[in-house]
């Protein structure tokens, strides 16, 4: 090995040192021979061995600040690469989970990326400090998928249940493009799929008569679940891509996705509000129309809705709506200064 490039490597090794150092880090050596640095982190009593080759030369503080603050995940993108997973989860991320790595999905849900390990699951923050790009990271995790396919097939319309035992990530398969239309002779006819909880993906045909008892089955288990996704049905686009089911009025299946509309922007708008002053609450009215409540004549942030309530003054959301200013939320909310006259 030239001189030059010895020089280089104990350069970045002592770029990566003094980075550990400053977040506390005191055992830290360099191993020229290997490329690697040792060190222990806060609370640990085993020894951590950082592969230089996997930090990116000016990218060692994000990369070092990525492995500190996630303890649980793998030290290098050799190491974790292969054991990341997609996940679908409400955008809003449980209050434990600190800055993590998603992006938007479907209306209400993003596309969060964990590693999976025998026995614990880490969600992977935006910090990761891999030396990849993020999406990098996000096809990796949908890579690894099984994209498992259903043998048999079907003469009718029937029902199939994934159940998850906590390594298929059956509900994260309608990540992948082509995957739910690719079930269509399984259930005979074309897919519709709902995930109302981390651990079960319901599958039909569409227009089937199953298709009303599953909206109502997948609120069901949306609503008392700890671990909740989504009420709504989803199908595939001429894309292969995975989006919203929909129905025209007069449809016997239009109030079944309305109401499953209304019941997930509930949620997901009641999640946002824990940690948002000013949010304003969302109620589902008993036909089914969606009302943002305007509190008190003073700032609000309302979510979006069919109607807004102030005191007993309801309003149809149009004739507000010029009043009110987006804040560029997901998902999104108005501001609204005072309740508009007239």
């Amino acid at each position: 090995m030239g001189l030059l490039r010895r020089i280089a490597r104990a350069r970045l090794a002592g770029q990566v040192i003094r980075r550990l150092r400053r977040a506390g880090v005191r055992e830290a050596r360099y191993h020229s021979a290997s490329f690697t640095v040792r060190f222990v982190r806060p609370g640990d009593d085993e020894p951590s061995v950082l592969r230089l080759d996997e930090v990116h030369r000016g990218r060692v503080d994000d990369f070092v600040a990525g492995l500190l603050r996630a303890p649980g995940l793998p030290a290098t993108w050799a190491q974790a690469r292969p054991l990341l997973r997609p996940v679908l989860r409400g955008v809003t991320p449980p209050a434990e989970v600190t800055t993590p790595l998603h992006r938007p999905a479907l209306p209400f849900l993003a596309e969060f990326v964990v590693v999976d390990q025998p026995d614990t699951m880490t969600y992977v923050n935006a910090a990761h400090g891999w030396g990849v790009t993020d999406d990098e990271v996000f096809a990796a995790a949908r890579a690894n998928l099984s994209g498992a396919k259903l043998l048999g097939a079907a003469d009718e319309p029937v029902v199939v249940r994934f159940v998850d035992d906590g390594d298929a990530y059956w509900t994260s398969h309608l990540l992948i493009d082509g995957w739910l239309a690719g079930l269509a002779g399984q259930v005979g006819g074309v897919p519709v799929a709902f995930a109302p909880e981390r651990g079960t993906l319901l599958v039909t045909a569409d227009g089937s008569d199953h298709l009303p008892d599953l909206f109502a089955r997948a609120e069901a288990i949306f609503l008392r679940s700890p671990r909740a996704i989504t009420p709504m049905a989803y199908v595939s686009d001429e894309r292969g891509r995975t989006v919203p089911y929909t129905a025209e009025p007069g449809s016997p299946f239009w109030v079944c996705v309305r109401r499953s509309e209304a019941v997930i922007a509930s949620w997901g708008y009641a999640r946002q509000a824990e940690r948002l002053p000013l949010a304003a609450e969302l109620l589902i009215t008993p036909d089914g129309r969606t009302r943002a409540v305007w509190a008190s004549n003073g700032p609000a942030l309302l979510p979006c809705a069919d109607e807004v309530q102030c005191g007993e003054t309801v309003r149809p959301w149009e004739e507000i709506s010029d009043h009110l200013t987006a804040q560029g939320l997901n998902p999104e909310r108005w501001r609204g200064e005072a309740w508009p006259e007239g």
